[in-house]
């Protein structure tokens, strides 16, 4: 039997015209994402509604500090001012290699949005009081981009049931982990 590939497959379906190498560009190649930095902190202080993706202007030196992981969000948010968001107090190191042309570690970044998603953010924060907070720092497709989240703030006590929350889940698992081993 005659075992054909992928793309001798899809060179069929598409037509004599075209060759593998076509095929080869069309088929969706898979994205994979390198995390440089997170805000755990952001999910303890937040309640997080919506998230969105975000591209980042960046300096050269910039790039490469992140690339090497030297980046932190804590604290950091963003915000909307003349129609574009703008990512304020996050820590990009200075690049050890740098020069002169070395970059400012708490520089405001403009964020690289879709006008009708930067006037919805707007919507959301000036009527219903919502925050916009940097979630992840990360790459794809060879590109850095920052997932933004839209957050209500979290009061003590929503804090407090949350973590007894978490408490007696894990009672619960180990409880179960026990009574499988028979130790019960």
């Amino acid at each position: 039997m005659l075992k054909l590939s992928v793309y001798d497959l899809l060179a069929q379906r598409v037509g004599r015209f075209f060759n593998k190498m076509a095929v080869f560009l069309m088929v969706k190649k898979e994205t994979k994402e390198r995390v440089f930095a997170e805000n755990r902190k952001a999910f303890h202080e937040y309640f997080i509604d919506e998230t969105y993706e975000a591209g980042i202007a960046l300096k050269g030196t910039e790039v490469k500090s992140i690339r090497n992981g030297k980046a932190n969000l804590r604290d950091s948010h963003a915000g909307i001012a003349n129609g574009e968001c703008i990512l304020y107090n996050v820590h990009i190191s200075p690049y050890d290699q740098g020069n002169q042309f070395n970059h400012d570690p708490r520089r405001e970044r403009k964020l690289l949005m879709h006008k009708r998603e930067i006037s919805r953010l707007f919507g959301l924060v000036k009527q219903k009081g919502y925050t916009l907070v940097a979630l992840r720092l990360y790459q794809k497709d060879g590109k850095i981009k920052v997932a933004i989240g839209v957050a209500r703030g979290k009061k003590l006590h929503d804090k407090r049931d949350i973590a007894a929350e978490k408490e007696s889940q894990r009672d619960i698992e180990q409880a179960f982990r026990l009574r499988q081993k028979g130790e019960v």
